[in-house]
């Protein structure tokens, strides 16, 4: 159990921290791969909801069923996962539009913002890091939870939450770096939002460590499997299309459901 805590805290870093690498396409890139970016977030869609939809809501399913019979078991199941998805969407509604890591760009747009709007840029890219930090926090509970009760799946949701923490880290990182001119600032900020991740991780252990058992596990993987596939449908396939041509995206999305059936057959 120990090595299972210590894994599903370090891949749940891992996820968080890659706002990171956001942050050095943002300084170092003259053009956004558009391609590249449009297929990797459709594959990061076809991860999340194929492991949802098969494997985590099962799974939920299962020990609410173990625990409550089969009616109520399988109705509690269904009001986890919506309740999953009502969570992150409270989340998504009260942050302003301008500052919700749902309205991302690409290098291109942010080198052309850089004229006489540095306070506003400033701004801009406070209020994404505060922004995507709170996004983030259900999500490293989700990628936690994940890992610490099913290990096998723990890497794959973990490539899928950092592929999508790309793009964030570009939108934390630019306007601030364009507003002040310093990288480690711009730096700074996007690498503090992705921290949100693993601290999610841990407040959420610490609270749910004395209540696990059966049920919490059941009740607390169909929440996760709700925020999992919210997310894909309302952030990762829009931005996907947003970035590259639909048929990429849709081929990455099948491409991820694909890697993700196989890779959790061959754990059978």
């Amino acid at each position: 159990m120990n090595n299972n805590i210590l894994l599903a805290f370090g891949l749940t870093l891992i996820a968080g921290l890659s706002t990171g690498i956001g942050s050095a396409i943002a300084f170092f890139a003259k053009k956004t791969n558009t391609k590249f970016l449009a297929i990797s977030l459709g594959f990061s869609a076809g991860v999340m909801i194929y492991v949802s939809m098969i494997e985590i809501f099962a799974k939920a399913k299962d020990s609410l069923v173990a625990e409550l019979g089969l009616k109520a078991g399988s109705w509690a199941a269904v009001a986890s996962f919506f309740a999953g998805m009502l969570l992150i969407a409270i989340i998504d509604n009260v942050l302003p539009n301008e500052e919700n890591p749902h309205h991302l760009h690409n290098v291109e747009e942010l080198n052309e913002t850089k004229v006489h709007i540095e306070d506003n840029l400033m701004r801009t890219g406070i209020f994404t890091a505060l922004a995507v930090g709170i996004h983030n926090f259900p999500e490293g509970l989700a990628a936690f939870i994940s890992a610490l009760q099913e290990p096998s799946i723990a890497i794959p949701i973990t490539v899928a939450i950092a592929i999508h923490n790309i793009p964030e880290g570009i939108s934390i990182s630019a306007p601030i770096y364009y507003a002040t001119g310093d990288r480690k600032k711009a730096f700074k900020y996007s690498f503090l939002s992705g921290l949100a991740e693993p601290i999610g991780a841990l407040i959420g252990y610490l609270i749910l460590m004395p209540f696990l058992n059966d049920m919490v596990f059941g009740i607390v993987f169909g929440v996760v499997a709700g925020i999992m596939v919210y997310i894909s449908l309302d952030e990762l396939l829009p931005s996907a299309q947003k970035y590259g041509d639909h048929h990429l995206s849709i081929g990455g999305l099948i491409s991820g459901m694909a890697v993700m059936a196989v890779s959790l057959l061959l754990f059978i």
